[in-house]
This record gives structure tokens, sequence and C-alpha cells, in this order.
């Protein structure tokens, strides 16, 4: 069963935030098979996010999660939100059209 993470937040630093996320994909080297990132942006409150990953199982969430760099880029994440972060686990029961 798949799994997804939503993280809500909000920050006054969107470009240093966007900077940190590269640097966190680049350091992941190949992207693992079932994982899908999508950040998006609130159109009503331009300094709220909602960032999205997709895991193919919780177990391979829960793998990243242990991962030192993981904790390392969620600490430097926080600190730059005003707001937040919020976290959000998800197990997918069904996924339309698939």
């Amino acid at each position: 069963m798949g799994f997804i993470q939503v993280i809500e937040y909000e920050t006054d630093r969107p470009d240093e935030m966007w900077a940190l996320g590269e640097e966190r994909i680049a350091g992941m080297g190949d992207i693992p098979p079932g994982f899908r990132l999508t950040i998006t942006q609130d159109r009503d409150n331009p300094s709220r996010y909602v960032t999205v990953v997709e895991f193919p199982s919780y177990e391979a969430a829960m793998e990243n999660s242990g991962h030192p760099d993981t904790d390392a880029f969620a600490r430097r994440m926080a600190a730059l939100c005003t707001k937040g972060p919020t976290f959000h686990n998800l197990d997918i029961r069904r996924t339309v059209p698939s």
C-alpha cells in the first residue's frame, strides 16, 4: 500500500527554502522507485506551502525518515518556517484511475 506525507508550512524565506529542497534532492542520488515529490504554493496565502511526498509504502517512508540526512534537512527546514511545519501521514486507500 502506498503512503503519502503532507507537510504544511509558511515561510517568508521561499528562496532559501527552495535552495534547501534542491540541495536535498541532489543529495538523494537516484530517486527510488515509487517516490514522488510535489511542492505547492497557496494562491490565497502566498507564504503558505504544502509539500506532498509519495512513497511506495509506509516502511519506505520510515526508512527515509530514519536517515540522518533527513533529520538534518527537517531541522534546517523548520528553521526557515514562520509557521509549522505540520506533518500529516496518510495511507493511500484508493487512487483513480489506477
